[in-house]
C-alpha cells in the first residue's frame, strides 16, 4: 500500500527519528480516537488506528491502547490531555454514549484540535439525548462541546458507497496536517 505523500513528507517532519519506534501506551499520545465502538471500531477507528500506526504515529484507541483491568477514566483522561490531536469519529448512535461525550466534552475544553469525522450520519442529525444517567450540567456539557464539533470543518464518509482507501488516505492526510500545525503553534509559543 502506498502512503500518501503529504503523510509521507509530514510524518517524517513531525517525528523524531527515536519517536518511530513502538512506544508504550503509557506515552502520551500524538491521536486520540474517539468514536462509538459499537459502530465504527471494526471499521473507521480501527483502520485510522492501524494506519497511524503504520506512519510511526503513537495513537490511542481503547480497544488497542487498554488492557483488562484498566480504569477507564484513568487512562483514557490523561490520553486526551496529553495527545496533541482529537479524532471525533461521529456515527448514528454517538451521541447515546455517555463515555463518547464525555471525552468529545474533555478534548473540546482542553483546547484539543479535533478532526471531525461524519460516519453514516450528518452533523444536523447528531443530538444530545438524556439517558437518565447524565446530570443536567453534563448534558449542558456535552451539548457545548457537541456544537463547537459540528461547527469544525470535519470529513464525512458513507460506508456503503464511499471509497475506504480513498476516505483513509484523506483523513489520515487531515489527521497528519493537523499534527503539523499543532506542532508549528507550539514552536512558535516557544
Amino acid at each position: 500500500m502506498q502512503r500518501s505523500m503529504i503523510s509521507k513528507t509530514l510524518s517524517t517532519r513531525i517525528l523524531k527519528p527515536s519517536t518511530r519506534l513502538a512506544r508504550p501506551s503509557c506515552d502520551p499520545c500524538d491521536v486520540f480516537i474517539n468514536h462509538r465502538g459499537i459502530d465504527t471500531k471494526r471499521t473507521i477507528a480501527g483502520l485510522l488506528f492501524q494506519h497511524l500506526s503504520s506512519l510511526g504515529f503513537n495513537p490511542f484507541l481503547d480497544s488497542k491502547s487498554m488492557r483488562p483491568g484498566d480504569k477507564l477514566f484513568e487512562k483514557i483522561d490523561p490520553a486526551i490531555r496529553s495527545c496533541r490531536v482529537g479524532v471525533a469519529v461521529f456515527s448514528k448512535k454517538y451521541c447515546e454514549s455517555h463515555f463518547c461525550l464525555h471525552e468529545l466534552a474533555l478534548m473540546m475544553e482542553c483546547k484539543k484540535k479535533v478532526v471531525p469525522i461524519f460516519c453514516d450520519v450528518k452533523p444536523s442529525e447528531l443530538r444530545i439525548k438524556n439517558n437518565g444517567i447524565s446530570s443536567t450540567k453534563e448534558l449542558e456539557r456535552y451539548q457545548r462541546a457537541l456544537e463547537e464539533a459540528k461547527n469544525t470543518v470535519g470529513l464525512t464518509f458513507d460506508t456503503l458507497k464511499g471509497d475506504w482507501s480513498e476516505f483513509l488516505t484523506g483523513a489520515t492526510d487531515a489527521i497528519v496536517q493537523s499534527l503539523l500545525e499543532v506542532e508549528e503553534n507550539q514552536q512558535y509559543l516557544n
